[in-house]
């Protein structure tokens, strides 16, 4: 029998998954972090991406994270997301708006008005869903 970790992924909003999976990749700030069993102890924070873990019951499957914060244990690993959605649930035609808006606030508003970091953080976490809906569309042809 191959070895598991438990997943725990929470958003503000809900629990999105809780189970025994092989692996896990998380979108870490410095890059792409692959987590099996027995990894090393960290603490990492997240940039808006893709989440992805292989099920001990299931086939692979995906979340979109937009942010938050990962805690690794040998054999726990945690996500608190600051929002995730699953992939099936992911919308291409609204995040195609949402980094239509930032990209057209941070062109043409006055710089003392601009939440110049909220507005970045609403265009990355759009391009991050794009991206992550392309690629699955991608590969499932």
């Amino acid at each position: 029998m191959a070895m598991t970790i438990r997943l725990d992924v929470v958003s503000a909003e809900k629990k999105l998954f809780s189970g025994s999976v092989y692996e896990v990749s998380v979108p870490g700030v410095m890059g792409e972090l692959g987590i099996h069993p027995r990894h090393a102890q960290l603490i990492s924070p997240l940039r808006p991406g893709e989440l992805r873990y292989k099920p001990e019951n299931g086939d692979a499957a995906s979340l979109f994270v937009s942010g938050g914060v990962v805690e690794v244990q040998p054999y726990v690993v945690t996500v608190l997301a600051d929002t995730a959605i699953r992939a099936d649930d992911l919308d291409e035609k609204a995040a195609l708006e949402a980094k239509k808006r930032a990209e057209d606030a941070l062109a043409g508003k006055d710089p003392e008005d601009l939440n110049y970091e909220a507005l970045q953080a609403e265009l990355e976490a759009a391009k991050a869903q794009i991206e992550m809906l392309q690629r699955i569309s991608k590969n499932r042809r």
